[in-house]
């Protein structure tokens, strides 16, 4: 049987990328003609625009009044490292472990800081832990969205309002596109390449008066690196929360970060965001119901992200290969999107179960997530057929 020939519509970006994500939509190199490039970022103007930068992240967000928030350097993962390393070891920690990144957190804790009263609270793949088990005495870190298993948490209400622990959130993958609940929380982290689709390099790190309050009254049985420190004689470092970068800040990517926060602004708002993401994720649900070969990676709809949607292929043929061969096959699908320039990085994450991963955050127009899916169609029917092929000449 003739196979059916490639779609006649395409995404007009076809950029699906979970991490550095899509441009916002309309992005140009014109959009940062006014970066104040070659300038010290300590001199009044470039410094004006990384407090920009933090001044409209606040208020997008929503963030309570007596919370800092800081740029600091390595990307979000430099923002996590240096609340682990600064704060941890007051009191006993879990840490919740759904997908690579808590994993990740939970390997320094143990094996890095070398902390012994430490409780990893695990759940495979597609699956969130007993969030029920989280001790409020303690402190608790976990991410927010697995940006690798296409899981969030649905919500905070499992966090204690009168918690003594403080509540560490790793949001990289859901600030701007999932409300946060900031009353639970503590500390907060993201990049810039998420959800507004901005340029590497460049961590936010959000505390709360009870963070505050805790680095200035715990000192860590550890010498801190310098990227890390953020107290000095006992104080918080107030500079880092006004736009006194610890590092050297590229101000192309600041500017770059001001333009996706004005956009953000000029479609609405956190609301408009948070609305943006949820359509991708309706699009790609409403294909995953009516399309036999599909699922989702999380079954719970009540947990499923809405940025980094997650998909595994059911299909009898697929499920009865062994893991070597879902991979392949994965990837091949993958691959045959990337050839036709219509799906760019699109496989599942490494340590992930074979599948796809469609990046749905607020810079995605739904009309483009509308007009991969039947490519996704033709793709799988592609790979079927040649698997087919390869077993009848076995």
């Amino acid at each position: 049987m003739a196979l059916a020939a490639p779609p006649d519509i395409r995404p007009a970006n076809p950029n699906f990328s979970s991490g550095p994500c899509a441009k916002r939509p309309g992005f140009t190199l014109d959009a940062l003609a006014g970066a104040t490039l070659g300038r010290s970022h300590r001199a009044s103007g470039p410094k004006a625009r990384l407090a920009e930068v933090i001044e409209r992240s606040r208020a997008l967000l929503g963030m309570p009044a007596g919370w800092r928030l800081g740029i600091v350097p390595a990307s979000d993962t430099g923002a996590v490292e240096m609340a682990l390393w600064s704060l941890l070891g007051a009191r006993g920690i879990d840490i919740l472990a759904f997908e690579s990144f808590g994993e990740g957190w939970a390997t320094d804790v143990v094996k890095h800081l070398k902390l012994a009263d430490v409780r990893v609270l695990r759940a495979p793949y597609g699956q969130l832990p007993d969030l029920h088990q989280v001790d409020p005495a303690r402190d608790v870190v976990f991410t927010w969205n697995g940006t690798t298993s296409g899981v969030r948490v649905p919500n905070a209400d499992w966090i204690a309002a009168d918690r003594q622990g403080l509540a560490i959130c790793d949001a990289t993958s859901a600030a701007f596109a999932m409300p946060l609940d900031w009353a639970k929380l503590d500390v907060v982290t993201w990049s810039w390449q998420k959800v507004l689709g901005g340029e590497a390099a460049h961590g936010m790190l959000a505390l709360s008066p009870r963070a505050v309050e805790r680095l200035e009254t715990y000192t860590p049985a550890w010498p801190l690196p310098k990227l890390f420190r953020l107290t000095s004689k006992g104080k918080l470092a107030e500079g880092v929360f006004k736009g006194e970068t610890i590092n050297t800040p590229s101000m192309l990517c600041v500017e770059d970060a001001l333009d996706g926060l004005r956009w953000a602004e000029g479609v609405g708002g956190l609301p408009a965001l948070v609305a943006r993401s949820e359509a991708n994720l309706k699009a790609v649900a409403d294909w995953v119901a009516r399309t036999p070969w599909v699922g989702f990676l999380a079954e719970d709809a009540a947990i499923r992200s809405c940025t980094s949607i997650c998909l595994t292929i059911v299909a009898p043929w697929f499920t009865a290969l062994a893991p070597e061969a879902q991979a392949k096959a994965a990837k091949q699908l993958a691959s045959l999107l990337e050839k036709q320039g219509v799906a760019y990085d699109i496989g599942a994450y490494r340590d992930a179960p074979p599948g796809l991963r469609i990046w749905g955050g607020a810079t995605v127009e739904t009309a483009d997530i509308a007009a991969l899916l039947p490519w996704l169609d033709w793709a799988y029917a592609q790979v079927a057929a040649e698997s087919a092929s390869a077993q009848a000449a076995e």
